[in-house]
């Protein structure tokens, strides 16, 4: 069952696309968005986190830029289109509009108590940050772009973190994944997942660079880990 909500946060109010399982209760995911908004492929995400059983919420983070953001990757304007929306974003402010996301999780009436986050592309970098900095009970961050910029922030880890890293990616380059393997690996509860020629968005279905077997070793460890730890 698909839903909208709206949060509220200090400095105003946001939708979130929802999607609930068939059980009355159940653990939350927070869905994080790549730079496309919350789109055909963002909702179809949360659909399946909802038919494994878990509370899907996929707010819009670009709100502050432009609210109902909803493109594809599909075309040069698109692209272009995405990345200004990229360099507008504030990290800050994202993972504050997160922290507001995972606190109307727990309250929704048919939520368990526990929520997760995953995320994707800047996705990935914002739930590495909801790890670090706020209250999420475990969190998982597919080829987060631009996460080797905040390891040092992985002193403040307390949560379950599983990591998916392509190694071709060609935003996150190999100089990078190596200091996210040297600051992160062998950490309590931080799971690094390496997956060999894959370029990035290896999971985004429809995609480029979509690769179903990758997709869906890191489907199954993401899954194993939210089932774990929720």
């Amino acid at each position: 069952m698909a839903e909208n909500m709206t949060i509220q946060t200090a400095g105003g109010e946001f939708a979130a696309y929802v999607a609930r399982p068939r059980q009355a209760k159940a653990p939350a995911i927070v869905v994080i968005q790549e730079i496309f908004g919350v789109n055909a492929v963002m909702r179809a995400i949360a659909d399946k986190f909802a038919a494994a059983g878990f509370i899907a919420i996929c707010p819009d983070l670009f709100w502050r830029i432009e609210p109902g953001i909803d493109i594809t990757d599909g075309s040069e304007a698109e692209w272009k289109r995405a990345f200004e929306l990229y360099n507008a974003f504030d990290v800050d402010s994202g993972v504050r509009d997160l922290a507001a996301t995972i606190s109307a999780a727990r309250a929704h009436p048919a939520c368990s108590g526990k929520v997760g986050s995953v995320g994707f592309c800047l996705g990935g970098l914002l739930a590495y940050l909801t790890a670090t900095r706020t209250d999420v009970d475990a969190a998982v961050g597919y080829y987060g772009v631009g996460i080797e910029r905040f390891t040092a922030e992985a002193d403040s880890l307390t949560t379950p973190l599983v990591l998916h890293i392509a190694e071709e990616d060609q935003f996150v380059p190999k100089e990078a994944q190596a200091d996210i393997v040297a600051k992160l690996g062998g950490r309590p509860g931080v799971q690094l997942y390496k997956y060999p020629g894959q370029d990035h968005a290896f999971a985004r279905m429809g995609g480029e660079h979509y690769n179903a077997e990758s997709a869906d070793l890191a489907w199954t460890r993401t899954l194993s880990l939210f089932k774990r730890a929720l």
